[in-house]
């Protein structure tokens, strides 16, 4: 990851939006990962700008502080005491109130309009493969996002792995070293201190804290099989990061985390095709819409159907899925705020295979 980050500048990137060769190594994926980001004039900021202006900004030197080595690593303030973490009873015996307490501690959550801005633009069916979108999905994301430690922590693990579902992976010093970090750091926020609270009064984790932790990064980090070669993929890769089927026809599996999508977009590795129709009268999203269900190619492979929560914070999603995989089944019928969802949790033996938000609309 040498020279990823350049204090203090942005870093452009020129055109080339096509996948990478297998035989690509693991510096220059580096080299040419999430920091990578277009930069752009912010002309006619009062209306959605045309297809070609649609640019996105991010200034890496937010990311600095996030690349020292362990002994000089400074984290947030833990979360206030005036933030209940504690689980009620009707949570306890709930898993949709126990999710929806969840979202009403995801105190980073974004606002729509203000912290950043979409368009959806039309819709299709699953099955419909032409393009019903004129451009981006995202043209405006809030610099300041970046400066928040666990969106910061969050970013700098997304360029730790090959999309190819049958490569090897090799994991780094450095890379188990954020993946520390990143832990440690979502541990200070209110939806994992409810999540550990939540799964030592049922006696699935310790309650011992640092116990927790390594917990965590066992069940999200630890490496496994997929494709039919070991050790090729992990729970962060395949649901936050997505992977590329190789056998049979290509396509685009797990990647349901809206970040990343907003990073890949940036650099023109994502194309975004359009909403997929709800599959009965439900609303059809706008500007404001949190829960997504979209079509999309990734470095030139489909993606038929991905669902994502757009604007949520890394600790909501990361403590959302960890609880279904430990207190649900494969269907999690839940309320989030506003919307009903089935967190859909498939298990790979005591690991995630994939999870992910569905709107039932």
């Amino acid at each position: 990851m040498d020279g990823l980050i350049k204090a203090f500048s942005d870093v452009v990137l020129g055109g080339g939006g096509g996948r990478d060769g297998e035989d690509e190594s693991r510096d220059e994926r580096s080299r040419s990962s999430w920091a990578q980001v277009v930069s752009g004039d912010q002309d006619n900021e009062d209306r959605p700008p045309s297809h070609s202006q649609w640019t996105k900004q991010v200034h890496m030197d937010n990311w600095q502080g996030y690349k020292r080595a362990p002994s000089e690593q400074e984290y947030a303030d833990e979360v206030g005491t005036g933030t209940s973490v504690e689980p009620s009873e009707e949570e306890l015996a709930d898993l949709s109130q126990a999710c929806n307490r969840l979202w009403q501690l995801d105190l980073n959550r974004l606002e729509p309009g203000k912290d950043y801005q979409i368009d959806c633009g039309e819709g299709k069916k699953v099955y419909q493969k032409e393009d019903r979108a004129e451009g981006s999905l995202f043209y405006s994301l809030s610099e300041d996002i970046f400066r928040k430690p666990t969106f910061s922590r969050f970013c700098a693990l997304l360029d730790n792995y090959n999309p190819n579902s049958g490569c090897k992976e090799v994991v780094t010093a450095e890379e188990k070293q954020e993946q520390s970090a990143f832990i440690e750091e979502i541990s200070r926020t209110a939806p994992i201190k409810y999540l550990h609270r939540y799964l030592s009064l049922k006696g699935i984790v310790s309650e011992n804290y640092q116990d927790f932790k390594r917990v965590l990064t066992k069940l999200w980090f630890d490496l496994y099989g997929r494709g039919g070669t070991s050790g090729s993929s992990s729970a962060f890769e395949h649901v936050f990061v997505g992977e590329i089927k190789q056998r049979g026809e290509e396509e685009v599996t797990g990647f349901h985390n809206w970040l990343q999508f907003y990073l890949e977009e940036a650099k023109g590795r994502v194309d975004y095709q359009g909403y997929i129709l709800p599959r009965r009268r439900g609303e059809t999203p706008d500007s404001e819409t949190q829960l997504l269900t979209i079509q999309f190619e990734w470095n030139g492979v489909l993606k038929a159907v991905s669902s994502t929560l757009v604007g949520v914070s890394p600790e909501f999603e990361l403590a959302l899925y960890t609880l279904c995989f430990y207190v649900g089944g494969e269907d999690n019928y839940v309320q989030l705020g506003p919307y009903s969802v089935n967190i859909k949790c498939y298990r790979f033996g005591d690991k995630i295979g994939s999870v992910f938000p569905i709107a039932e609309c």
